[in-house]
C-alpha cells in the first residue's frame, strides 16, 4: 500500500501535559490512555472524539507527579483541552492535569515544556495536628500521610521537625 502524499497526511497537535497525584498513587499509561478516550467520549461524543483522536505518546509518573504528550489533529486542541480538564481521577487515584503548553513536534514540546518541569519531593517528618507525622515535601508544599490518605498541606500548616 502506499503513502498518502504529504497535503492529504494527518497534521497532529501535540498536547503537552504536568500530572500530579499523592505521593502513593500508581498510575500507569494504559489507565491514562483509557480515561483520555473516556473523557473525550463523554465530553464530545462518538463524532468529536474520533475527530480529536487523543492519543497518549509519551507518559511518565511516579512518586506522584509526571508528565504526558498527547498527540490531537490539528484544528481540535481546544475541544482536547476541554476533555483532558474533565479528567480527575484515574484508577481511584485522585490527580490534577495542567496543559503546560501545545507544540507541532514532540520534540519541541519536551524541550520547552519539560526541561525544566523536574521538582525535588524529599520525604520529612513534620509536626501536624500536634502529632509527629511523615510527609512528602515539594515547592513549599507537604502531602502529610494519615492513617490511610494524604492530606495536602503547605509549610504555614506544619512545622518542619
Amino acid at each position: 500500500m502506499k503513502h498518502l502524499p504529504k497535503h492529504l497526511q494527518p497534521r497532529w497537535r501535540y498536547l503537552v501535559l504536568e500530572l500530579e497525584g499523592w505521593p502513593d498513587a500508581e498510575i500507569d499509561r494504559r489507565a491514562f490512555q483509557r480515561e483520555c478516550w473516556y473523557a473525550g467520549q463523554n465530553l464530545l461524543g462518538d463524532p468529536g472524539s474520533a475527530a480529536a483522536d487523543l492519543t497518549v505518546v509519551r507518559f511518565e509518573f511516579d512518586d506522584g507527579t509526571g508528565s504526558a504528550i498527547v498527540r490531537v489533529r490539528r484544528g481540535e486542541t481546544e475541544s482536547a483541552r476541554a476533555a483532558i480538564a474533565c479528567i480527575d481521577e484515574i484508577d481511584g487515584a485522585t490527580v490534577g492535569i495542567r496543559v503546560c503548553g501545545i507544540s507541532g513536534t514532540i520534540r519541541a514540546g519536551e524541550e520547552n515544556y519539560l526541561g525544566r518541569r523536574r521538582q525535588d519531593s524529599k520525604e520529612r517528618n513534620v509536626v501536624f495536628g500536634n502529632e509527629e507525622r511523615v510527609a512528602v515535601v515539594r515547592d513549599g508544599s507537604a502531602d502529610v500521610r494519615l492513617d490511610d490518605a494524604f492530606v495536602g498541606t503547605t509549610d504555614l500548616d506544619c512545622d518542619f521537625a
